[in-house]
């Protein structure tokens, strides 16, 4: 018989946690009966977010990119719940810039190149690897489950569009590294997933004008229309209490394919 999860009692992990996709996790995850620690920048509304949440909602201050930050919010984990269950990766950037524009006569900047990728890429393997070994001293559960690591990655690691060189090779990496993180924990009982959410109601789109909005989300199949945060996070709950989801890369996009 297999064992039946609950997300109630868990001890997670949320990177990006102040805002957009993570902060609709933390919230779900709470509602649920679950323990968060809420990690985002320094300068984020982290503390306040949290401090709002309850007292089963600790903030830890960190760039999801120093070794050094990651260590002492896993610290705070294991001090605050004495254990981690489920780590989920929502820190991200994203910029739009093309990579030689002839009319400007402007190659892409390196610098910008190196940055979405060291954020999204590198820092999100940093949090796994960081979480992983804090993971693997659980008690494993009669299944031989200790624990779950979600990532995110996007529809743009499939269909990037003009402008997203960066941040489609970015989340690529994340779709690429998946299923060998996923072998890699597999011994352990840790699992490996990720989502690749479409075009989602976050901080990154609501800047954008409402026309060119409800333009974005007309061009969803069905639901003809935005995701909701909320959404990723019921998702995320989903694959925590299913333990047979394993090494996958999740679409959750209304059927969109991105066009150029």
């Amino acid at each position: 018989m297999a064992t039946i999860r609950s997300v109630k009692g868990m001890a997670a992990l949320v990177t990006g946690g102040a805002s957009g996709l993570g902060r609709a996790t933390v919230e779900r995850l709470l509602g649920q009966g679950a323990r968060v620690v809420l990690l985002d920048l320094p300068a984020s509304p982290g503390a306040q977010v949290a401090a709002e949440l309850g007292e089963r909602c600790v903030f830890a201050p960190a760039d999801v990119t120093s070794a050094e930050d990651v260590g002492d919010a896993l610290t705070a984990v294991r001090k605050e719940f004495g254990r981690l269950d489920l780590t989920v990766n929502c820190a991200g950037v994203g910029i739009a810039v093309k990579t030689y524009n002839s009319k400007k006569d402007k190659v892409h900047e390196l610098e910008d190149f190196r940055r979405v990728v060291n954020v999204n890429l590198v820092g999100t393997f940093n949090v796994i690897r960081l979480s992983a070994r804090l993971m693997s001293q659980n008690p494993p559960d009669p299944d031989g489950h200790r624990g779950l690591i979600v990532n995110t990655a996007s529809v743009a690691a499939f269909e990037g569009q003009v402008g997203q060189a960066a941040y489609s090779a970015s989340k690529g990496g994340i779709v690429g590294m998946t299923l060998p993180i996923a072998r890699d924990l597999a011994p352990l009982g840790i699992r490996v997933v990720t989502i690749a959410p479409g075009l989602f109601s976050t901080p990154l789109l609501a800047s954008l004008p409402e026309r060119v909005r409800n333009f974005l989300g007309q061009q969803v199949p069905f639901p003809s229309r935005l995701g909701n945060p909320a959404e990723y996070a019921h998702l995320v709950q989903a694959l925590a209490e299913n333990p047979m989801v394993n090494g996958e890369v999740v679409r959750l996009d209304g059927a969109l394919r991105m066009q150029p």
